[in-house]
């Protein structure tokens, strides 16, 4: 498979190889050094991009590596904790980071945060609307800051998030908007919190006595949600995966979700369509799934014709709930995209 510009630079902006190489979040970069003769490790916080490599690719288990190739997103929590783990990893031995990017996602803090761990960062010259950041000279002092804690006021949990996490270590709005919309539970009910992220979410229904299961297509994801559980005595069953894949049928009676309104650093919302599409099959007759999202997409005819009735529980400028009781019987045809859908009210 051809490498896109962004693989293409880095490759070249690397230079000459050692044979063992360790590879972040670039699968077809990882496939490709295989394929030539190299020793390639890999490490993919995407489920979805760990799936794509080659079975040459062996997963990296925090091992020392001289030469580190990176594909780099839009979060900057995320390099930081990559680039202290590197510099630790390396104990004042030779590293070499070549990390790249499209030029719009690329940003000066991510110069500033790889300083605090490597001496040496500078940038290559674009080509192609993509370029590299180089970091080497690994500091001996670099101080990992992730994960991070925090305790949340307004849930009373505390809530521990890695650098790849969505919202870090806070209460997002959203989230917030729709845990404050969550009637209190009458009954114990097999729950899932889908897109767990940094597991706010799982842990409140935890707390309220649900039986939770918490999925998510992200390690640091699941980490986190790990964390967060545990730093409040709470237990879950905590699940990589990519959407309710790896979910049985008719398997839950509650979904609670905050849909990723992106994939890597591209806006993109169809992850997040398959995964609500995906809720009515593994909802029971008559579960809910509970969902917010920026009030800008278009998820009201998916949720009505993939999983059933749904009303909006709740709205403000930036963000609405629905309510969507899974009944195969009474799902809608779905609307064309942009067609005007009424406020409904419970």
């Amino acid at each position: 498979m051809p490498l896109d510009p962004v693989s293409r630079l880095v490759l070249d902006e690397a230079g000459s190889l050692p044979t063992r190489v360790l590879v972040v979040d670039d699968p077809d970069l990882a496939n490709h050094l295989v394929d030539v003769g190299h020793d390639v490790l890999a490490s993919c916080d995407d489920q979805r991009d760990q799936q794509r490599l080659s079975e040459g690719v062996r997963e990296w288990g925090g091992a020392y590596v001289e030469v580190v190739l990176a594909r780099l997103g839009k979060a900057i929590a995320s390099l930081d904790e990559l680039a202290a783990e590197l510099a630790q990893r390396a104990n004042g031995g030779p590293l070499h980071l070549v990390a790249g990017g499209r030029d719009k996602h690329l940003t000066p803090a991510m110069n500033l945060t790889l300083g605090r761990s490597f001496t040496d960062v500078h940038a290559s010259r674009g080509r192609q609307k993509s370029r590299v950041l180089h970091a080497s000279g690994p500091r001996r002092d670099a101080e990992q800051r992730w994960p991070k804690h925090a305790y949340v006021d307004d849930l009373g949990l505390t809530v521990v998030a890695h650098g790849g996490v969505f919202a870090g270590p806070r209460l997002d709005p959203g989230t917030r908007l729709l845990l404050r919309t969550l009637p209190s539970p009458t009954a114990a009910l097999d729950a899932i919190d889908l897109a767990c992220g940094s597991g706010l979410i799982a842990a409140v229904l935890a707390r309220a006595g649900h039986r939770v299961t918490a999925v998510d297509v992200s390690a640091a994801a699941i980490a986190s949600t790990r964390a967060t559980l545990a730093a409040n005595g709470l237990s879950a069953t905590v699940v990589r995966s990519d959407g309710l894949i790896a979910l049985a049928d008719a398997a839950a009676d509650l979904i609670v979700c905050n849909p990723p309104f992106h994939l890597g650093a591209s806006k993109d919302s169809t992850p997040a369509m398959g995964m609500l599409a995906d809720a009515g099959r593994v909802l029971r007759a008559g579960g809910e799934l509970w969902c917010v999202y920026n009030a800008h997409l278009p998820y009201l005819p998916t949720l009505r014709a993939a999983v059933g009735p749904t009303l909006v529980a709740a709205r403000n400028r930036d963000f609405i709930v629905t309510r969507t009781r899974n009944a195969p019987g009474e799902r809608l045809r779905a609307k064309p995209p942009g067609a005007v859908v009424p406020k409904l009210v419970r």
